[in-house]
């Protein structure tokens, strides 16, 4: 077994989140394996990885808290520089990424690219909130997060940093998922910005910093609450048009990785191998570039005619293999600095 000073179960669970991102941005099995016209069983592999977000939320709260504590707005700008430049680098390369090939080859790359420029000109602070490419915009949230935290703990008001963060969450919610039903005003896509990265972010902070534990049984408990309630939500939802694949983060979506976050801390030995901390560092490159090159096997698929199953079958393992080779070619390069940390 491998010994390392980092939690084993914690290096483990962003390797797992990472891969079920993945297979959430695959988009796999929309299109066949329906019941009456619905692809459940994609719907269903669609929301099983609405844990990973989260859990990445939780793991930065709890890893940055001792340094966040002691020195919070020094640690906000050292957290904060080097998160905002791949931020930045990873939203100009998907700017000038072409998409959609065939019609590059049709009508040439600016009109390929202008389409979507004009998209997201078209609600800029949303697009400033999200970066080049929808994915990226976990990396803003995650600063943001860390920053209220840090304006928080320098004024002596950390009694504030739960209330704030719950009131951010359920406003998210209820504007974002639950907007059918609300009609709540929201400057922005809820998913981005503050709404739902602070209160995951302040829970990883606050659960180091108190030392909150849950008994083994609790935290399955906790899990089993928490899926129950977004998977009823999500269901429930669908009477009022939402579709049951479009919901990012619902009331029971933070108690579900709560209990996984709980779950880990329990269990700090689960996944202790040499390779989970091998392959635990590139989490992030494979994070920032690998929905560039899910764009890419996508193409390939279509040229080479691949659907339905075929195409998942082809698209899931490929962006794996493909993701995988492109960070470790650009850890081992000059290139390393410009696009990582």
């Amino acid at each position: 077994m491998a010994t390392n000073r980092k939690i084993a179960s914690l290096e483990f669970a962003r390797i797992i989140a990472m891969v079920a991102i993945v297979g959430l941005h695959c988009q796999m099995a929309l299109t066949y394996w329906q019941w009456d016209g619905v692809p459940w069983v994609g719907y269903l592999l669609n929301q099983l990885a609405r844990f990973a977000v989260p859990l990445f939320f939780l793991i930065s709260g709890y890893l940055i808290q001792p340094k966040l504590s002691s020195n919070p707005l020094e640690t906000l700008a050292n957290y904060a520089k080097p998160l905002m430049k791949i931020w930045l680098v990873w939203s100009l390369l998907s700017l000038l990424m072409p998409f959609q090939w065939q019609v590059v080859a049709e009508a040439g790359y600016l009109a390929e690219r202008q389409g979507y420029w004009g998209y997201l000109a078209s609600a800029p602070l949303n697009s400033l909130l999200e970066g080049g490419l929808v994915h990226l915009w976990f990396i803003p949230a995650l600063v943001i997060a860390v920053a209220i935290i840090a304006c928080l703990v320098r004024i002596g008001m950390t009694q504030l940093l739960l209330p704030t963060a719950v009131l951010l969450y359920v406003y998210g919610v209820l504007a974002g998922s639950y907007e059918p039903l609300t009609d709540l005003p929201t400057p922005f896509f809820t998913r981005n910005g503050p709404f739902f990265s602070t209160l995951l972010v302040v829970f990883g902070y606050l659960i180091r910093e108190k030392q909150w534990l849950l008994s083994r049984n609790n935290t399955i408990r906790l899990i089993l609450l928490g899926m129950a309630l977004h998977f009823g939500e999500a269901y429930w939802l669908m009477q009022y048009d939402v579709a049951f694949n479009s919901n990012d983060f619902l009331f029971g979506t933070v108690i579900w990785s709560l209990g996984v976050f709980m779950w880990l801390l329990v269990h700090p030995n689960f996944g202790n191998m040499s390779w989970v901390f091998k392959w635990a560092p590139s989490v992030l490159g494979v994070y920032v570039s690998h929905l560039l090159v899910i764009i890419v096997m996508m193409n390939i698929a279509g040229f080479l005619g691949l659907q339905d199953l075929a195409k998942d079958a082809f698209l899931f393992p490929a962006t794996l293999v493909v993701t995988l080779l492109l960070v470790r070619a650009i850890e081992a390069s000059p290139l390393k600095k410009a696009l990582l940390r």
